[in-house]
This record gives C-alpha cells, sequence and structure tokens, in this order.
C-alpha cells in the first residue's frame, strides 16, 4: 500500500529544473522495494536535493564539504553531479553509511566523492580547506541546538561559506499538515527506544538564522521556497514504535502513529509553497517575494496567509547561505 503522493521521474525532473546530464544520473539510482513508499522515492527526493542546492552557489570544479551526507547520498549525489569532474565532495558522516556506497556507486559519479567517517564537531581539517561547506536535510539529526551551532561552527572554520537548507514548521493544505504529523512523532520514537534524541522538529526560519549567528556566521541571504514534490521521509514503520518499552508511552505513541498514518494514507505528504527573507548581519529586510526560485518550484507574495508553528501543520524548505563573521 503506497501512502504518499506519487510523481513520476519526468514529472519530478521538470519541476526540478534538472539538466539532462542529471536525469541521466538519477534515471541510474535504484529502485526501491518498501511496501509503503513508491518505487522511485530516492529518485524524487535526489531530484528535490538538486533543486535546493540550485541556490547553494555551487559551481564546476568546487572542493564542497557536506555534514551529514546519511545513509542514502540523496544530496551527495547532485553535489557530485553539480561539482563536475574537477570538483569534489568530501561527505561526512559520523555513522550511518548503509546504502551510501551502493547508491554513489549507481550514480557513476564516485570518483568525486570521498566518504569520511567523523564526528562533525570536531572535523579532521587543520585549516581552510573547501570552497563551500553545505548541509541539507541533516540539521535536524544532529542531536540539539549547542551541537548544531559548534557544528556550523566547525563548517565556517573550513570553508568561508555555508549553504544549510532544512524543512519549515509551515503548512496549507491536508497533505502538508499529514507530514508533519507523522514526522513529529520520530524525536519521541527515537528517545523512547535509543534514549537520545534524533530527527528534532523543524526550526522556524528565525531560529534557524540564530543559530548561524550563534556559530559566528552572518546570514547573507535566506529565503523560503517551494519544492512543489512529495516528501517521503517523515514515515516511520509501526513495527519500530512497538520496541517502546514502557507500556503506557508505547501505547500513547502507536494511537498518535494511527491516526498520523490514516492521515497519509488519504492526503499522501508534500512541501508546500511558502515565501522568503534576506537576512544581513543583525538586520532583517523582508523582500517582496513573487520572483521564481527555482526549477517550477514557486514564490509567494507577502500577502499569501501562513501558519508556522512547531506542533500541527506542515513542511516546507529554508536555505540560509551565511559567511564567516570576521569577512564582513
Amino acid at each position: 500500500m503506497t501512502m504518499t503522493r506519487e510523481i513520476t521521474d519526468e514529472a519530478a525532473a521538470e519541476i526540478a529544473g534538472a539538466d539532462q546530464a542529471f536525469i541521466d544520473v538519477v534515471q541510474r539510482l535504484p529502485l526501491g522495494e518498501d511496501e509503503y513508499l513508491p518505487p522511485n522515492w530516492l529518485r524524487v527526493e535526489a531530484l528535490e536535493r538538486y533543486q535546493v542546492l540550485g541556490h547553494a552557489g555551487v559551481e564546476p570544479g568546487m572542493n564542497v564539504l557536506e555534514v551529514g551526507c546519511g545513509a542514502h547520498a540523496i544530496s551527495t549525489v547532485a553535489l557530485a553531479h553539480k561539482v563536475g569532474d574537477r570538483g569534489r565532495v568530501v561527505a561526512v558522516e559520523k555513522e550511518r553509511w548503509t546504502y551510501f556506497d551502493e547508491i554513489v556507486g549507481s550514480s557513476g559519479l564516485t570518483k568525486r566523492v570521498i566518504p569520511l567517517t567523523c564526528d562533525a564537531t570536531s572535523l579532521p581539517f587543520p585549516f581552510e580547506s573547501f570552497d563551500l561547506a553545505v548541509s541539507v536535510h541533516s540539521v535536524r539529526s544532529f542531536r540539539d541546538e549547542d551541537t548544531i551551532v559548534r557544528i556550523l561552527r566547525e563548517m565556517f572554520r573550513v570553508a568561508p561559506r555555508i549553504f544549510v537548507a532544512e524543512s519549515l514548521p509551515v503548512a496549507r493544505n491536508a497533505a502538508q499538515a499529514a507530514h508533519l504529523e507523522m514526522y513529529n512523532l520520530r524525536q519521541e520514537i527515537f528517545e523512547a527506544v535509543l534514549g537520545a534524541k534524533d530527527d528534532l522538529h523543524y526550526f522556524p526560519l528565525d531560529q534557524l538564522v540564530g543559530l548561524v549567528e550563534r556559530a559566528g556566521g552572518r546570514v547573507t541571504g535566506s529565503r523560503t521556497f517551494d519544492s512543489n514534490m512529495p516528501h517521503y521521509l517523515a514515515f516511520i514503520p509501526r513495527d519500530y514504535v512497538e520496541r517502546v518499552e514502557s507500556q503506557a508511552d508505547r501505547e500513547d505513541l502507536l494511537r498518535r502513529w494511527d491516526a498520523a498514518h490514516q492521515k497519509l494514507v488519504e492526503h499522501g505528504e508534500e512541501h508546500p509553497p511558502v515565501g522568503g527573507r534576506n537576512v544581513r548581519g543583525a538586520r532583517v529586510r523582508h523582500q517582496g517575494l513573487n520572483e521564481p526560485v527555482g526549477g517550477r518550484g514557486r514564490a509567494i507574495g507577502e500577502t499569501q496567509e501562513l501558519t508556522e508553528t512547531r506542533s500541527v501543520m506542515g513542511d516546507s524548505v529554508v536555505a540560509v547561505v551565511g559567511r564567516r563573521d570576521r569577512d564582513r
């Protein structure tokens, strides 16, 4: 039973504004066999990362540090395509490498990628070594705010510019709200099963900007935009919830999981259209939001009514570009 909105590779590529060479890369990525997800979920997610990274300023020949590449190398593949044959992507992850080699290998871009197992709060580079450091849909996996600040500080230490992209707690329809309702269970479930936080709730834009500034960065630009594609990665299997030891906690989480799952079945899940803002230094300047911002993703006007909340409503994407504060 597929519970999320399906989309073809071709439709997702058109929305992402992908070039033909990257479409060819995506077509080589393996199809999945999960009963709950469309077979091409990995390909669609890779196209969404390509769309997001269109705002990062990645250029051919760059050396790019990616922090939090994850087990499926989703952003890694898009980055490796963008840096070209003369560029390199150093992909950092602490422990989740399960499918990384298989996926990067299937993409045909292995020679452009250097996987590195390390703690991102203490990167093994003694000086500035990269043109750009990025973290895409990874900040929420950095345990807590202090850890996030330490990692961002390290990224600033080894690169003159960083790009952070993350989902926002924003929704305009039932599919987006269904995504967040299921996603927001992840932190509680992981903490109950593993005894440690993972997959934090999405940060509002101002809070994410504040974390960059706490790390010593100067935010040179930020915007939110509509990917106009499904977002498949909120889901967590019910049998995983059944591993919670406390009976009371297990019964409560299973009841909430069933309610969230039913909404995913009925509505699917997707990224909503949202607006954007630019931030420089400590002063915030709101801009008009009517220009398109990548592929066929839509920007919206400032008059659009949005709901921003951590506990109830949906998902979107925010991109924050920052420089070290001393570069002012």
